[in-house]
């Protein structure tokens, strides 16, 4: 197969493409609970938020959570965010924006720091599995940054996907930090998990639609 001549995109899902915040805000929320602290506000989250996660508890708790607290943590948001996801649903406008990227002959693919058992349905279920060339999950331990699934990721789309012609659209700083890992450009949207101060500091495009991270991600990769 030979190398795909048209831009890529990399999709994240988690509030990105998923529009999960109250599910999010709610679970991470249960798991404070456990530790006894006090619940925190969307804006609140996406001011403190970072990865690794247990440095985004170290900014609340003063200090890391000890490796029982963070199993208990992250048991509870797994468990709250599982039930409380399905009251969650794509972004406005991101099916359309899918369709039209591949119908314009560019290709897509898809990378979640959810689990893969969990995301594949997931995805399946909302009709739009076949607009991405790959979807890839988390395998292993929750908690950790996207750089190294972005390599695995792109070394299965070799000799489909150049990284120079590739763009990362996510609502996170590590979506950046992963994508410069792998030669790869970054488009941070605002409706997610970051302030869009945060974002910034990072020192790719931030927007706050997805609609311009489309039109943003066809400039870079041209």
């Amino acid at each position: 197969m030979g190398m795909h001549a048209s831009a890529h995109i990399v999709w994240d899902w988690n509030g990105t493409l998923f529009h999960d915040n109250d599910a999010i805000i709610g679970a991470t929320n249960a798991a404070f609970a456990e530790l006894g602290l006090e619940p925190i506000t969307l804006e609140q989250y996406r001011t403190l938020y970072c990865v690794p996660v247990p440095k985004f508890y170290e900014r609340l708790l003063g200090r890391l959570p000890t490796d029982t607290e963070w199993e208990l943590m992250d048991g509870v948001f797994h468990r709250y965010y599982t039930e409380h996801r399905v009251r969650c649903g794509l972004t406005d406008g991101a099916a359309e924006l899918l369709a039209g990227w591949r119908s314009a002959g560019h290709s897509q693919s898809l990378l979640s720091m959810y689990g893969h058992e969990d995301l594949v349905p997931l995805v399946r279920g909302f009709g739009i599995e076949a607009h991405f060339i790959r979807v890839d999950g988390r395998t292993g331990p929750s908690g950790g940054s996207k750089a190294e699934h972005m390599v695995r990721h792109l070394e299965a789309l070799t000799g489909v996907v150049e990284p120079a012609r590739a763009v990362v659209i996510g609502d996170a700083a590590d979506d950046a930090v992963a994508a410069r890992h792998v030669g790869a450009r970054a488009v941070l949207y605002t409706g997610g998990s970051h302030s869009r101060a945060s974002l910034e500091s990072v020192g790719v495009p931030v927007v706050d639609t997805l609609a311009e991270a489309v039109a943003e991600a066809r400039r870079l990769a041209a």
